[in-house]
């Protein structure tokens, strides 16, 4: 009996030997990352790549910052990937196509000669100007269709309706547009432009020569989907005229 007991105390004894020492776990630390760059749905991706290190961390897209509990190499491996998306034209910012409707109008203080006809869309907008500006006669420009990708930098030249003035040149428009993200509040949602830039080029007669008037607007802000904003006026184009330009959005699931 007592060769057996011995023997079964051996047996644990030996088995305590070879089982490996438990590791002691890691100590972690709570660490804030400030997102600088990244908002609405481009911070959420964000937050969704950084799943992959499976830490504990809990984000507010508020204030944009990401709390991070978790071991100290790991919270400078998820500050690292941080640093390297959250900028323009990253994995995190490349996101949702957006259509946009720019709708140039050429407005004047004269009184219309006949009744300028507007699509049924623009008479809103047409009754709101008359109503808010000293503008009477109101009428489509032109109409430019766009494809957006939020998060990327959009640039194009146009040539604008328009006879050329001695020596061929033409109406034009360059336009630059950086739509930063998409987000959702109460009424929907909106896209959040860092910049709008639109610069017109009118190429005005002087006889047997021309000179061009170059004017234009730059804008920024939170625009909603599926209603039509007035961005601004450009005015200098001729006297008593002025162009209101206004955009219509619709992001694409």
């Amino acid at each position: 009996m007592r060769s057996l007991l011995a023997i079964l105390l051996a047996a644990g004894l030996l088995q305590a030997q070879d089982k490996p020492a438990e590791a002691k776990p890691e100590p972690r630390e709570a660490v804030i990352i400030p997102v600088k760059t990244l908002t609405g749905d481009s911070f959420d991706r964000l937050v969704r790549l950084l799943g992959v290190f499976g830490a504990q961390m809990t984000a507010d897209k508020n204030l944009r910052t990401i709390l991070v509990y978790a071991p100290k190499d790991v919270v400078e491996q998820m500050r690292k990937v941080v640093t390297e998306l959250d900028r323009p034209g990253s994995e995190a910012a490349i996101g949702r196509n957006i259509d946009m409707t720019m709708t140039f109008l050429k407005c004047s203080t004269k009184a219309p000669a006949g009744t300028s006809a507007l699509p049924a869309d623009l008479e809103s907008v047409a009754k709101q100007l008359r109503a808010a500006t000293q503008y009477k006669d109101i009428e489509v420009w032109d109409v430019v269709p766009l494809r957006l990708q939020e998060g990327k930098v959009t640039e194009e030249s146009l040539r604008l309706p328009g006879s050329m003035v001695p020596g061929g040149a033409f109406p034009a428009a360059n336009i630059r547009i950086h739509p930063e993200s998409v987000t959702h509040k109460d009424l929907g949602r909106y896209v959040r432009f860092e910049q709008v830039k639109i610069g017109f080029r009118i190429p005005v007669s002087t006889g047997a020569s021309f000179q061009f008037i170059e004017s234009g607007l730059t804008t920024s802000g939170d625009f909603l989907e599926g209603q039509k904003t007035v961005l601004g006026k450009v005015s200098g184009m001729e006297e008593d005229t002025a162009i209101f330009v206004v955009i219509a959005l619709k992001v694409l699931d």
